[in-house]
């Protein structure tokens, strides 16, 4: 089994990378080690990897945006297997086996001889995704973070406060669209457009909290256009994973396909990663990805 440890290096904080090689050169594991330098090296090494047919275990060692590079290079590959070792500041995919998931994660003895499963996978236009993707304020609001980071002074939570309040209180809430769900198209002014595969987004958020990564089933909800008043006041509800509570503020759907478009331009966030057009078509992949975990680990959704 070849293990290969794919790192991006600009995740976590510092002397961060320095531990986490000291910590992959202790194991006793056929193990290479690569580092990204820029947006799509991690599909890359892992595309090139997989392509030699060798049983395979890639490590994305980053945030949700790493695992997203690696799950769209292993994709299909039955010899290949990933995982997400946390580095970055979100790592919302793992956070589906449970409060501790982050340390067990980092637990790489423990992690290379654990269990896998076959996952689910989400199309959206072309681009795989795992966990989550979103597509209203909540999206616009991701996008504007890596465009605030790049401001001088301004940290990783100063830039989402900073994208929050200037896409929440200075700007529309909603944006013109038109879905199809099922067969049925509505069109109307929309806030929040989930897709959930995984079950957790935007550092912490739960819109679903009964979804699975290998149901066989997208969990979709839909916010209409609501007065800030409303959206304050019942977002914490959303977040949590109480749709079902407020049929009249939120509807669901449970499938394998969903289409949205807009004579405006819409941003779409797959795992992290900034998608814009104006037509976007999300549905399950042919394709499936084994992830592997730690033993002892489930991410059955809790009781």
């Amino acid at each position: 089994m070849r293990h290969l440890f794919i790192i991006n290096p600009s995740a976590g904080k510092s002397g961060s990378t320095d531990l986490l090689v000291r910590q992959i050169e202790a194991l006793d594991l056929d193990a290479e080690i690569f580092y990204t330098r820029q947006s799509g090296d991690a599909q890359r090494i892992t595309e090139e990897a997989a392509a030699q047919g060798i049983p395979l275990r890639v490590y994305a060692c980053g945030g949700d945006g790493t695992l997203n590079e690696v799950v769209n290079g292993a994709a299909g590959h039955d010899h290949v297997a990933v995982t997400n070792v946390s580095k970055g500041t979100g790592n919302d995919f793992l956070k589906i086996f449970g409060p501790d998931a982050k340390r067990r994660f980092s637990d790489l003895r423990a992690l290379s001889s654990g269990p896998q499963a076959l996952f689910d996978v989400m199309n959206c236009n072309g681009r795989l995704g795992i966990g989550t993707i979103c597509a209203g304020v909540d999206a616009r609001i991701a996008a504007d973070v890596h465009k605030y980071k790049r401001l001088p002074l301004v940290s990783g939570i100063g830039a989402y406060l900073l994208a929050l309040v200037v896409n929440v209180l200075f700007k529309r809430l909603s944006q013109p669209m038109s879905i199809t769900l099922g067969g049925q198209t509505r069109a109307g002014e929309t806030v929040i457009l989930c897709v959930c595969n995984g079950r957790y987004y935007g550092g912490g958020f739960m819109p679903v909290g009964e979804a699975m990564p290998d149901d066989g089933v997208l969990d979709v909800l839909v916010v209409p256009k609501v007065s800030r008043f409303t959206f304050f006041r019942f977002v914490s509800k959303y977040a949590s994973g109480q749709y079902k509570k407020y049929p009249d503020l939120i509807s669901d759907y449970h499938g394998g396909q969903i289409s949205f478009s807009s004579s405006q331009e819409l941003v779409a966030v797959v795992d992290g990663e900034v998608m814009r057009d104006r037509a976007f078509t999300v549905r399950l992949d042919q394709r499936k990805v084994w992830f592997f975990y730690p033993a002892g680990l489930s991410y059955e959704p809790s009781v």
